[in-house]
């Protein structure tokens, strides 16, 4: 491919949306990104990684090896790797993860899907219990 080096690291941050920028539409990479200013609509989409920083607002698709999150997002994220939103973070929308950090201020509203989820143990029924003891029925237990 023209211009393309396939060797690039995927941890050298080699595109900036800057903090004065509006981006609209999609942008593919190889290198990681780092997201400063305004992405609407659209998708922006790497084999490396993608920050967004603490000012940055998306309101696009991400789809990237790693995602850390300190600004806002709106949309669908897809981190083959691992999802982080710290605690400056906010996250509205499905993700598509390996792995999924939340920090203790972070925020996240959305589905959660985790590649190699395992599957639950099967505990088999689970009882239904009134909660009280079998000596005392609900009517023992009103006081008048």
């Amino acid at each position: 491919m023209l211009g393309r080096n396939k060797s690039t690291p995927i941890d050298k941050i080699e595109t900036v949306i800057g903090p004065n920028t509006n981006f609209k539409g999609t942008l593919v990479c190889d290198g990681s990104v780092r997201i400063d200013g305004v992405c609407e609509e659209g998708l922006i989409k790497t084999l490396g990684n993608i920050v967004v920083s603490p000012d940055a607002k998306v309101a696009a698709d991400l789809e990237a090896e790693n995602v850390s999150v300190s600004g806002a997002v709106t949309g669908k994220v897809i981190a083959r790797g691992r999802l982080e939103i710290l605690s400056t973070g906010k996250v509205w929308g499905d993700v598509d993860v390996g792995s999924f950090l939340l920090d203790e201020e972070g925020y996240f509203r959305g589905n959660l899907i985790m590649k190699d989820e395992p599957e639950p143990p099967n505990f088999g029924p689970i009882p239904v219990e009134t909660g009280l003891p079998p000596e005392i029925t609900p009517a023992e237990n009103h006081q008048s």
